[in-house]
């Protein structure tokens, strides 16, 4: 997905930031040039595990008042709190490790980060150099390991230059594309003696991401969307990355061009607009896939067209001109052609394609026709009083609750999609999940990084009963750290989306898919210090959201949810997105 290019990719210091410089503890030591540089780019968090090699570090930091450092029980977790709190603020998170299985354990996050773009930095401690190379104990080839997730890594060689070597870091994940890239710091770099004070964080002044696209391009695509008569808009997660709401909104309001968003891209479009079709994809809105299937035109913004949108490629908006912008030429024609390239800047190049509209299309037929079919394909569900409770009504609730602005958290799986399908999102950077990647675990570390990033707003994290079990130990954080977060798990007893695609594609043959024992939820989390809450019946549901939100600290409600219930709408792996199935028998 596309994401930002700032005309800030390399600033230069400022009277304030000297100042701020000469009130600080001289720098004597690799360490202490990498905490600098930290506060040279703005830090204030970080979130991490202690170890030996990454020790000087820590030590750096032992004094230090501008710094929080958030212990996290794991170090994925660390990741994935680095991870939302980057999602959130929009400026990268910081997640910190040792060498060897402390390195190996940020992977999976790390993984998660660029396959969304999102903008991390993680510092590794590793061996001393002298002994890189000759399976010292806790060594690994870090940069080995983690050179293809990461944006860009660096092996720190030298204590007078491992700041700038993170302010680096810091900054290539912050601009253009945002990404997670890493830092490795053998253990003599950050003991070793030097008075170097970092610089400001600078990309390389190779690295130059577009702004504006092609005005020829802008021009022929303008004409193109101002002359079609079913054109859509499809907001990808780009157009949160850079910062290009606003500038979408507007561009859709003033041409009444009807809005699908991708999973990464919701909430960039607020989906109580008339305009607004939600999103669409495997699990998306069946409105949103007719609009795709039926569109002359397509603006598609900061999106890689992954499988899991497209379904097959061939019937991938079959009759439509495509208009792809992203600030990463590489995804220009990756998956779905182009016929009008436009590589730049989300924000700038809506602008530009504003600019050279020739006039308005006329799509009060097809606007009429996308009405049509939200009243064909309504996301309704049924409550049957001889029927468990249903999850969807359980998120509807939740939403009805709280406040427009309350960010939601999610793990991996069928709560995933409830939770995107039946809360109604309105602001960007409200919704953090795990999409690429699609990675088991995510919520709760991801909803203590959000809450730390906006800790005026309030964190809702959605969880499976498989989810929760992965990374249910980061609940001592929130406890620690005194986190208002409500964790919410529906329950089914199983690993529920891979339990119903054995009952869909593999004639229902459960295999490791169902748990027959799982732990009570609301009584792990009063071991754990937060409080727990048990729901299984329609008329506790209000009742016990409101407890659980008048509770000033962590608090985890174990939903028994309906095992049968299943996602839909549901397009099939690699099918037409048209041909969305709205029950198991129509697959």
């Amino acid at each position: 997905m596309s994401e930002r290019a700032t005309p800030t990719s390399k600033p230069a210091d400022t009277d304030d930031a000297e100042g701020e410089k000469r009130d600080r503890k001289p720098v004597e030591t690799g360490a202490d040039s990498v905490v600098a540089a930290l506060k040279n780019a703005g830090v204030e968090y970080l979130f991490g595990v202690q170890g030996g090699a990454i020790m000087p570090v820590y030590d750096a930091l032992y004094e230090d008042e501008d710094l929080t450092h958030v212990t996290m029980a794991h170090e994925q977790g660390a990741a994935h709190a680095a991870d939302a709190f980057g999602i959130v603020t929009g400026d990268p998170g910081v997640c910190m490790a040792t060498s060897g299985p402390g390195a190996t354990n940020l992977v999976t996050g790390l993984a998660d980060a660029s396959m969304d773009s999102d903008p991390v930095i993680a510092l590794t401690g590793q061996v001393p150099t002298e002994f890189v190379g000759n399976d010292a104990f806790q060594e690994t080839d870090t940069i080995g390991v983690t050179a293809p997730v990461t944006k860009a890594s660096f092996f720190a060689s030298d204590p007078d230059v491992v700041g700038d070597d993170v302010g680096t870091a810091w900054a290539l994940a912050n601009e253009g594309r945002q990404g997670p890239t890493l830092v490795d710091l053998p253990k003599d770099v950050t003991q070793g003696e030097t008075d170097h004070e970092p610089g400001q964080p600078r990309t390389p002044d190779t690295y130059t991401p577009p702004e504006r696209a092609d005005e020829t391009v802008v021009e022929a695509a303008a004409e193109v969307l101002a002359n079609s008569e079913r054109p859509v808009i499809l907001a990808g997660g780009g157009v949160i990355k850079g910062e290009a709401s606003a500038e979408l909104r507007a561009f859709a309001y003033e041409y009444e061009i009807p809005v699908i968003t991708t999973m990464p891209g919701i909430g960039s479009f607020p989906e109580d607009h008339d305009l607004s079709l939600e999103w669409a994809g495997m699990h998306g809105t069946g409105y949103a896939n007719m609009a795709i299937t039926n569109c002359d035109a397509m603006f598609a913004i900061g999106t890689r067209f992954d499988d899991r949108l497209t379904g097959g490629i061939e019937s991938f908006a079959p009759d439509a001109e495509i208009i792809h912008c992203d600030i990463d030429p590489a995804e220009i024609s990756k998956n779905v052609h182009a016929d009008y390239p436009l590589i730049g800047d989300a924000a700038i190049v809506i602008e530009q394609v504003d600019a050279a509209m020739p006039g308005r299309p006329d799509v009060d037929e097809w606007c009429e026709q996308c009405q049509q079919w939200k009243t064909e394909y309504p996301m309704d569900y049924k409550t049957p009083d001889d029927e468990p409770l249903k999850p969807q009504y359980v998120v509807e609730k939740f939403d009805e609750a709280t406040p427009a602005d309350t960010i939601v958290t999610t793990g991996v799986g069928q709560h995933q999609m409830w939770a995107c399908q039946y809360w109604t999102y309105t602001e960007p950077r409200t919704w953090v999940s795990s999409h690429g990647l699609g990675t088991m675990g995510y919520g709760l570390p991801a909803a203590i990084g959000a809450k730390i990033a906006a800790p005026d707003r309030e964190v809702v994290c959605f969880d499976g009963d498989g989810s929760f079990l992965m990374t249910s130990q980061e609940l001592s954080v929130a406890v620690r750290e005194e986190l208002d977060i409500t964790v919410v798990v529906l329950n089914n007893e199983a690993v529920g989306m891979v339990r119903q695609w054995q009952d869909g594609f593999y004639e229902g043959r459960r295999m490791a898919s169902e748990y027959p024992w799982i732990p009570q939820f609301d009584m792990l989390a009063e071991a754990f210090g937060a409080r727990g809450f048990r729901i299984e019946e329609y008329d506790e549901v209000e009742e016990t959201i409101a407890e659980a939100r008048a509770y000033d600290g962590p608090s985890v409600i174990d939903v028994l949810i309906d095992p049968a219930e299943n996602v839909y709408p549901m397009v099939a792996s690699g099918g037409d997105n048209g041909l969305f199935a709205l029950s198991e028998d129509q697959l």
